[in-house]
């Protein structure tokens, strides 16, 4: 017996950028697949999106939202209304076909909450960190098998998990300014939510070079999320170990900018775990 293709809400924040919202729409456009709405919460104060969002042939809804992408997807949530609903940045691209493969796992699967994927630049390289085995995800191995552009959820997930912490994500005014998505999965895991990876789904995006400011603030992110949700020891001292290493490796390579990345990446987990909320109290 054949089960229906499920629908889809796609969650697109955008603040600035409006060629690649439109290369973004297009892309979907050329999915071809019939259930697919675009909700666009629009961060910018005036109406340069106007022209790209008009006589669209994808269904889309134009939001208002304060800066800050975890304020801008929670302004969503009260409109969803599709069977599956993903969180796509402003300037990725999806694949043709890619709504259709995961529509068809997610058909063939009822008991399926979610799916994961992998991100590749235009000439189809990947960074380093991304694992390359299917798996299902633990609030213990998801950390290298999602980003929140290759990310599927049926909707009664999300509605059980709720909203998007603000104190996470770009335009948080926080330290903590990445990791919004691993938070959300983390919360769905534990919640007992069954999420696969499939590192066969790829999403377009390109693919962010080594750069110690970004290392130091994903790094405090990383160690809000460890001590925000009562990770183990052995997990804190894992992740604050993988950057040693890697700069160690660096070292050796002679590679002093991905040394850089690292030593700045386990500055930022540490000093993100030492002063997070939780921390204090």
């Amino acid at each position: 017996m054949r089960h229906e293709l499920p629908s889809f809400d796609l969650v697109v924040a955008t603040v600035g950028r409006v060629e690649e919202l439109g290369r973004l729409l297009d892309s979907l456009e050329a999915q071809e697949y019939p259930r697919v709405r675009v909700l666009v919460v629009d961060q910018n104060e005036d109406a340069r999106l106007e022209p790209i969002l008009s006589k669209r042939r994808v269904e889309t809804l134009h939001l208002r939202s304060r800066t800050g992408l975890s304020r801008a997807r929670n302004a969503a949530l009260e409109h969803l209304t599709a069977d599956v609903i993903a969180f796509p940045d402003d300037d990725c691209l999806y694949p043709p076909g890619l709504l259709g493969r995961v529509a068809e796992r997610f058909s063939s699967d009822p008991g399926l909450d979610g799916l994961t994927g992998r991100a590749e630049d235009d000439s189809g390289m990947s960074a380093d960190s991304w694992e390359t085995d299917p798996a299902r995800l633990t609030d213990d191995n998801l950390w290298n098998r999602a980003i929140s552009f290759t990310i599927f959820l049926r909707r009664t997930g999300v509605e059980r998990v709720g909203t998007f912490d603000e104190r996470i994500g770009l335009g948080s005014n926080e330290p903590w300014s990445s990791g919004e998505e691993i938070d959300y999965l983390i919360r769905a895991v534990r919640s007992g939510a069954r999420i696969e990876y499939d590192p066969s789904l790829v999403v377009r995006h390109d693919v962010r070079v080594d750069d110690a400011r970004v290392g130091l603030r994903d790094g405090a992110s990383v160690g809000y999320l460890l001590r925000k949700h009562g990770y183990p020891m052995r997990t804190v001292a894992r992740m604050l170990v993988r950057p040693v290493g890697g700069m160690a490796v660096s070292l050796v390579r002679l590679d002093t900018k991905r040394a850089h990345f690292q030593l700045a990446t386990l500055r930022g987990r540490t000093a993100g775990y030492r002063t997070s909320p939780r921390a204090a109290g």
